[in-house]
C-alpha cells in the first residue's frame, strides 16, 4: 500500500512540475521574433515621453519583471529591454503610477488597453488612435490569463 501511495505522489508531483515546465516554456517557445534595436529606435524617435520598467517593483518577483528604456509616441509604445517570459500578456496605460496587482485591480476601469505584448526582448506595440497617451502617466505590463503585475514605467 506505501509503494502505491509512494507512486502516485510521483506521478502526480512530476505531472505538476511538468505542466509548470509546459507554462513557462509555451510562450518563449511560440513568441514571434523580437523587433531587432534598430526596428525598437526607429519606431522611438518620434518619442513624446520616455521612462524605465525596473525589476525592483514591490510586486515584481523573479518570475514577473522587466527591465529598459520604454518610449510613448503618439502612435507607438516601444521597449528596449527585457520582460520575464510568460503567456497572455497585455500592455494597459494607467493615469496613476502601479506596482503591486492590488492596485492593478482598483484602477483597471481606468486604464486604456493598448494591445499584446508578444516579445520577451525589445518589443513596439501600435497605439489605437483612440488613445491619448497624455491622458496617462504610466505603461504596465501585465498577465490577463494569470492576473499577474509584470512591471510598470511612469512616463510622464
Amino acid at each position: 500500500m506505501t509503494k502505491i501511495i509512494v507512486l502516485v505522489a510521483t506521478h502526480f508531483a512530476v505531472l505538476v512540475v511538468g505542466f509548470a515546465l509546459g507554462v513557462y516554456a509555451l510562450p518563449i517557445l511560440t513568441a514571434p521574433d523580437a523587433p531587432s534595436a534598430a526596428d525598437v529606435t526607429s519606431a522611438s524617435r518620434q518619442a513624446m515621453f520616455t521612462g524605465q520598467f525596473r525589476k525592483d517593483l514591490e510586486d515584481s518577483d523573479f518570475l514577473h519583471w522587466g527591465e529598459g528604456t520604454v518610449t510613448v509616441s503618439a502612435n507607438s509604445f516601444t521597449l528596449m529591454g527585457s520582460l520575464a517570459p510568460g503567456p497572455d500578456y497585455k500592455l494597459y496605460l494607467s493615469p496613476e503610477f502601479v506596482e503591486t496587482e492590488a492596485d492593478f485591480v482598483r484602477l483597471k476601469a481606468k486604464m486604456a488597453r493598448v494591445g499584446d505584448v508578444k516579445t520577451f526582448e525589445n518589443f513596439v506595440v501600435q497605439l489605437p488612435e483612440s488613445i491619448d497617451v497624455s491622458d496617462y502617466n504610466t505603461a504596465i505590463v501585465w498577465c490577463e490569463s494569470f492576473a499577474q503585475f509584470i512591471t510598470a514605467a511612469k512616463y510622464q
